[in-house]
């Protein structure tokens, strides 16, 4: 997967539909997210889109599997993991992905609807790693 900084390298130099390009492609390079772990466990509640996130590694660095029924939005997801993936969970803990994702402008290059469920994806991610960091 790569890293935020290097998408963001590349979404700087792209606009309106290139950037929905960009970010199908993000959720289209995802790791495949096997069907048996899309239930409502791992289902991201407030999505407009059905959100999957599963976190596989219970060690140092988290690791997330993702996936989402809608493209964009999956592309989206992408980004909430491409901040966090295979990081110390204390790192991810204390970080503030909210910040690290404003460069992207989301709620202003997305509709309210493909962005709603952010905010509940990230405070997911973050609740995990802190349970991980504390234990």
């Amino acid at each position: 997967m790569r890293t935020l900084s290097d998408i963001l390298e590349e979404y700087d130099f792209l606009e309106g539909d290139e950037r929905y390009r960009l970010l199908i492609e993000l959720g289209r390079d995802l790791e495949d997210m096997p069907d048996a772990l899309k239930t409502d466990a791992t289902l991201v509640r407030g999505c407009s889109a059905a959100v999957w996130v599963y976190p596989t590694e219970q060690t140092e660095k988290l690791h997330f599997l993702a996936d989402s029924n809608a493209a964009i939005t999956k592309g989206i997801v992408a980004l909430v993991i491409a901040a966090v993936q295979d990081k110390p969970a204390s790192e991810v803990a204390a970080m503030d992905v909210t910040a690290a994702l404003e460069p992207f402008d989301l709620k202003n290059q997305l509709s309210s609807n493909r962005t709603q469920g952010v905010p509940n994806m990230i405070g997911l991610v973050q609740e995990h790693a802190a349970r991980i960091a504390t234990a």
